[in-house]
């Protein structure tokens, strides 16, 4: 006979009403359990699915259920439990949750096309990028020029006031040089620990930079071209110019630069002056002798 709501239906010869094909998926699984002669409390023991929800699988009211993935696992363990085929059951619960609540469309994802104007950046964007990725390589380029680049000269090692008046006492009205051999050694001497010195040729060429220990030398090249020395310590160095000593290149310390020390050069300057010796004093000038009167007689 026909059942109301469209719904087909059957009669056996007890009188049981079975759902049709097109039949909800809950009022199928009801009346294969009501065929079998259980109760919900019977099917829920033999299932592990609580009444509530067995119910509430009969009656199509899938929100009561924990969610999809539940409503789907116990429609098919109900169906297995009532010997209903499980697939069919469990396709036929999705495609009524399907019409009840349609999952949403899947998010679409905007790629970059090279073809869309709209997603091209503009030309104002590039050149501005490239100015940007310009002025950084620059700027790395000035800051490892500051930092790495060697500095032009060493930083003076006394003060300005000090530098002066020892530059001023270095220069000196020098007489005619003495002609010396060319092939005289010039041989300096440390006689201080720590004696800062820094010899160059006549083209700038560095020969020797470096701080003597106490009592090391160091020789000059016989063919070096107008060689010379550049220190903080002139007081502190010996030098010898074929063996002989000549006088060191100041009495106190202080900053010398580019001073000759060429063995030539050396031998023409002047002996550190002597001390004055005070005169002895002059003997009092002799009072002259009283003149005697002669008297009459």
């Amino acid at each position: 006979m026909a059942q109301a709501d469209g719904k087909e239906s059957n009669a056996n010869e007890g009188g049981t009403v079975v759902p049709g094909p097109f039949a909800s998926v809950g009022s199928r699984l009801r009346a294969a359990r009501e065929a079998q002669g259980r109760s919900v409390k019977d099917l829920a023991h033999a299932t592990r699915i609580t009444a509530r929800h067995i119910e509430a699988i009969e009656n199509g009211d899938y929100a009561v259920l924990p969610g999809r993935p539940y409503a789907l696992g116990f429609a098919r363990s109900y169906a297995r439990a009532v010997g209903l085929d499980d697939k069919e059951i469990v396709e036929a619960v999705r495609r009524e949750l399907e019409v009840r609540a349609p999952r949403p469309e899947p998010r679409v994802i905007h790629q970059f096309e090279v073809g869309d104007p709209a997603k091209t950046p503009s030309r104002l964007v590039s050149w501005l990028a490239l100015l940007l990725v310009g002025a950084i390589v620059v700027m790395g380029l000035v800051f490892w020029r500051s930092y790495y680049w060697p500095a032009a000269e060493l930083p003076p090692l006394v003060g300005a006031e000090a530098s002066a008046s020892a530059a001023g006492a270095a220069v000196a009205l020098a007489p005619a040089p003495v002609a010396a051999p060319a092939t005289s050694p010039v041989i300096f001497t440390a006689l201080e620990d720590g004696v800062w010195v820094k010899f160059s040729d006549a083209t700038g060429k560095q020969l020797l930079q470096r701080q003597l220990a106490k009592g090391e030398s160091w020789t000059l090249p016989a063919d070096v071209q107008g060689p010379v020395l550049w220190t903080g310590r002139p007081d502190a160095l010996a030098i010898t110019v074929g063996g002989r000593g000549v006088p060191r290149l100041a009495e106190k310390e202080g900053i010398v630069k580019n001073v000759p020390v060429d063995g030539a050069s050396l031998l023409a300057r002047p002996a550190p002056a002597a001390a004055p010796v005070a005169s002895p004093a002059a003997p009092a000038a002799a009072a002259p002798a009283p003149q005697s009167s002669t008297v009459a007689g």
